[in-house]
């Protein structure tokens, strides 16, 4: 009888079966790590929120993983507050010079994505995964520019278009991509997949037909492209940049600064740029070598980093120390280590160090960018 009255209950006055509404899945976020991408909402900053008199292909100060890629012109690049609904910043490129444009000519951002990260995408077998690209682009000029997914194990360019239709705009694009059923991705840390995003092409590298997977050529690279980011003041910027296994793009997935931070580590670490402190402490071997170990919030990418400072003070007991070179240095697990030489007066051996940043411009970096 218990169970003749719980069916029965299910029934409204009329006889009709009752449904129960149910809030729908896809009203908030859906779960988390599904971005290929690190830092899509442009959250980290570790090398600074601007800089400016850039030409040439480099990480700028600016947001951390995505890189400039061209060969003329000269640009400030900012994390810039201005954002779509949902989020607080964006990746902007603004032209500070009017740029010529020849056949050969390109202006791009990018990021690299290490070919350990993408196993799951099985491209070289028939189950090749198709990726889908979202993101959020302004500009002040309209008209069709060129994503390119370009993959390097293989050297095979993957273009397509998409329009920005009205000015001064936040629009969402979505742009997906057949998976690869012919050539793997290497199993390594190297770079297997670019995403670029072009804003300048000559007709040297924009002539190509978009649309499909061709081998490397100069005139596919940004095929299609129309747009030219090329006048004094004129500005192109993105956000909410999220690359995603399947032929439908989902919500961004929104992850927390320290997540994204710690990501971002892997790849740049910077400590210092916030006054000065105190960070590690050392063994003097002989007259002219401290070493010191540093702790890593996580493993970098390779195991020399590229080691960059800037008003770094050495204490020892025969006083400060700041001539001087860092000659040898690894990064081991989640240590860095570093090897100092005086140029100037000698240490004592035996004896204890310390290191210390000072002033705002002050810093300590280790660079194993892709």
């Amino acid at each position: 009888m218990s169970r003749a009255r719980t069916l029965a209950d299910q029934f409204n006055s009329d006889g009709d079966l009752a449904l129960t509404p149910v809030a729908s899945v896809n009203a908030g976020q859906i779960g988390g790590r599904r971005n290929l991408i690190i830092n899509g909402a442009m959250q980290v900053a570790q090398r600074g929120a601007s800089e400016t008199g850039v030409s040439t292909s480099q990480y700028a100060n600016a947001c951390d993983r995505f890189k400039l890629n061209g060969n003329n012109g000269t640009w400030t690049i900012s994390q810039d507050t201005d954002a779509p609904d949902g989020f607080s910043n964006s990746f902007k490129m603004l032209l500070t010079a009017t740029e010529t444009i020849g056949s050969t000519s390109y202006w791009a951002v990018e990021q690299k994505i290490e070919g350990q990260n993408l196993q799951g995408l099985a491209y070289g077998t028939s189950s090749a995964e198709t990726v889908t690209l979202s993101f959020y682009v302004k500009s002040n000029i309209t008209g069709t520019y060129t994503v390119n997914l370009y993959q390097e194990d293989g050297s095979l360019n993957f273009p397509k278009t998409y329009t920005i239709d009205s000015a001064g705009t936040w629009e969402r694009k979505t742009i997906s991509f057949a998976g690869n059923t012919s050539t793997a991705l290497d199993n390594d840390n190297a770079s297997s997949l670019r995403t670029t995003f072009f804003v300048v092409a000559g007709s040297g590298v924009n002539s190509g037909t978009p649309g499909s997977r061709v081998a490397y050529s100069d005139a596919t690279w940004a095929a299609g492209q129309s747009a030219q980011v090329d006048s004094v003041n004129d500005y192109w910027q993105i956000t909410g940049v999220q690359l995603e296994v399947g032929d439908t793009a989902t919500p961004f997935e929104h992850r927390s600064y320290g997540d994204e931070l710690a990501s971002c580590q892997r790849y740049y670490y910077r400590i210092g740029d916030a006054g000065g402190g105190f960070y590690a402490t050392g063994y003097i071997s002989d007259a002219d070598d401290i070493y010191f170990g540093l702790s890593l919030p996580c493993s970098m990418r390779i195991d020399n980093p590229t080691i960059s400072y800037a008003n770094v003070v050495l204490y020892t007991t025969a006083g400060t120390e700041t001539s001087y070179t860092i000659n040898n240095f690894k990064a081991s697990g989640a240590s860095l280590y570093l090897n100092f030489d005086s140029t100037t007066s000698p240490w004592t051996a035996g004896q204890a160090s310390s290191l210390f940043v000072t002033a705002n411009t002050g810093f300590l970096a280790a660079d194993g960018e892709l």
